[in-house]
């Protein structure tokens, strides 16, 4: 692909491509941009407006990155990804000084001792990881009433359009990293919403693959059955990129990907055309009453983009499956596998769920902030028989709701508004789904519009979804207001 340098655009938010270019040219080097990187994290993270993205830094980092400038000056390029940084969500292994802690305190002491897999996949790549990045404390599972984007390790993570505003989460601190410039690319991982989620109101794209197009080696778990790394970047050619570089067999991955999912490449369907004559299924509740599109105008704007850009676009009825047992299977979950996780960790105050809990309270910290769902899950009565089943149904009947429709209207994939009922019914079938930026909202909250369809078709998405993002061109850049 020809890039063209931009000039304008100050070096944060070069893209990866056009920071790869000048790096070719000798306009730049990785130890540069990395030390850019972290006058600008040292800049609006702790101070100025204080968004509180970074847990902690890699002491390493501008190491690697010269001696992969050195690679280069040799001739060795490992890819696309080389001497590009990567910030990660604070729940993903690093074996190196940096901690992982699920953004517990609970969790701080000696580091884990083997990379994640995908971090394996990543550091092949050439990609130098910066950091990591505040997210909602135990991925958003400590208490309901906890901000989002808030642990006792990092505090309040805050939205970088308005900082008064939420920033989601539970990987609040990759969305707003990478929205704020800090780095091009962040990982975030989701159980239910946690990339989708902060990648709408940060103003980013979040992918949250099919499950197990990624691996979970090394990631602290909240359910196997759903969980999912997945990229956060500022386009779609960004995030398929990051993807590329992450994903490949794990043994120790429990899900065996297809044949035809494996090495693929997912910046290979990325066309500008590649909306033209897709058909694309959107919540029937737009196309039977104006009051919705008053609620969602950039919805609605972001339909005329698609049909602009060749476009079929149906009104479907969208059934949302019950999801009353869906905390119930969450808890047991977690107290299925956290001690399994934590086995694998050693020079921790923890060791298991209990311990946890006990924990938090002799160090409830300065807010007082409960931990009702780790209590319920500790206390929760287990039986594999009964989790099994449970989620086999859940998984069942979310993959039937998505397919359904879509077999029913031949569609290659639907389009909903942040703001409909069904946002969850994706990650609860273990289906992927790709969120991109759509405007700006009247209070200055970034809006956006998410693309998704049946396992899998991870690929179809990205493509869409990059069609898409060309005809609209609408991210915009933080203004940090108060």
């Amino acid at each position: 692909m020809d890039v063209t340098l931009n000039s304008t655009t100050p070096l944060e938010y070069l893209s990866v491509e056009e920071l790869s270019l000048r790096m070719e040219r000798k306009q730049l080097t990785s130890v540069e941009l990395v030390e850019h990187l972290l006058l600008r994290i040292a800049s609006l993270d702790k101070k100025g407006p204080v968004l509180n993205a970074i847990l902690e830094l890699n002491p390493d980092a501008l190491d690697i990155a010269a001696s992969l400038d050195q690679e280069r000056q040799q001739g060795h390029i490992r890819g696309p990804l080389h001497g590009i940084p990567v910030l990660l969500k604070d729940n993903i292994d690093t074996a190196d000084q940096m901690q992982t802690s699920a953004g517990s305190l609970a969790m701080i002491g000696q580091p884990a001792t083997q990379d994640a897999f995908i971090v394996q996949r990543l550091r092949a790549a050439g990609a130098i990881i910066l950091g990591k990045t505040n997210l909602s404390e135990w991925a958003n599972f400590r208490d309901r009433e906890i901000p989002n984007g808030w642990s006792g390790r990092g505090g309040l993570s805050k939205n970088p359009h308005v900082l008064s505003e939420s920033p989601y989460g539970s990987s609040a601190g990759s969305a707003v990293a990478v929205a704020a410039g800090f780095a091009p690319l962040a990982v975030g991982t989701e159980t239910v919403g946690s990339i989708v989620a902060p990648a709408s109101v940060n103003g980013v794209v979040g992918v949250k693959p099919s499950a197990g197009l990624l691996s979970r080696t090394g990631i602290v778990p909240v359910n196997p059955m759903i969980d999912s790394p997945g990229p956060m970047a500022r386009t779609v050619r960004e995030a398929a990129l990051l993807l590329n570089a992450m994903t490949g067999q794990d043994d120790a991955e429990s899900v065996r990907q297809p044949a035809g999912t494996r090495d693929v490449d997912y910046t290979h369907l990325l066309r500008a055309d590649a909306l033209a004559g897709k058909r694309i299924g959107y919540p029937a509740r737009f196309e039977t009453t104006t009051e919705a599109a008053q609620e969602a105008p950039e919805f609605v704007q972001a339909m005329e983009v698609m049909r602009a850009a060749g476009a079929l676009l149906f009104p479907v009825e969208f059934k949302v499956p019950d999801s009353s047992r869906l905390g119930e299977g969450l808890m047991m979950g977690l107290k299925r596998y956290l001690g399994a996780y934590l086995e694998t960790r050693s020079g921790i105050p923890i060791r298991n769920l209990e311990d946890l809990v006990q924990f938090n309270q002799r160090y409830p910290g300065e807010e007082g902030y409960g931990q009702a769902l780790l209590i319920a899950s500790s206390e929760i009565a287990f039986d594999e028989d009964t989790y099994s089943q449970l989620w086999q149904q859940m998984l069942t009947e979310n993959a039937a709701a998505i397919d359904d429709v879509l077999q029913a209207h031949e569609l290659d994939a639907m389009v909903m508004d942040v703001g409909s009922p069904g946002l969850n019914v994706t990650p609860l079938a273990g289906y992927p789904g790709v969120m991109v930026p759509s405007g700006i909202a009247e209070d200055g909250v970034p809006t956006s519009v998410f693309f998704f369809g049946t396992r899998w078709s991870d690929a179809k998405l990205l493509a869409m979804a990059y069609a898409y993002e060309q005809a609209a061109d609408a991210r915009q850049t933080p203004q940090f207001k108060p």
